[in-house]
């Protein structure tokens, strides 16, 4: 009978071990997501062709998003994206430009 308690005991002691590093792992996990969200918002980015700056905001983030959406494509990190592809998405955005004159610098 002591057999059994000290197995149960051992399962308890190793889940109270085991327990907290995997819930601090998941809450690490879900802050580093949380900021990969909000990365580029405080960002500002050059736009080589036209020669101007666009602060990377909310509103700028739904229209790279519809930029996304237009053309079939899934999201990625803007500030992940090769400098062609962000070249790409700046032309657009540029073509776009009525729907938001307000966010470009």
């Amino acid at each position: 009978m002591h057999t059994g308690y000290r197995y149960v005991g051992s399962l308890f002691l190793a889940a109270a071990l085991i327990s907290p590093p995997g819930i601090t792992a998941a809450a690490r996990q879900q802050d580093e997501h949380r900021q990969e969200e909000h990365h580029d918002k405080d960002k500002r980015y050059y736009d080589k062709e036209h020669k101007d700056y666009h602060d990377w905001n909310d509103s700028e983030d739904r229209e790279y998003r519809q930029y996304l959406t237009e053309h079939h494509r899934d999201y990625r990190d803007f500030s992940k994206l090769k400098s062609g592809e962000q070249q790409e998405y700046w032309n657009w955005r540029h073509s776009h430009q009525e729907n938001d004159r307000d966010d470009h610098h």
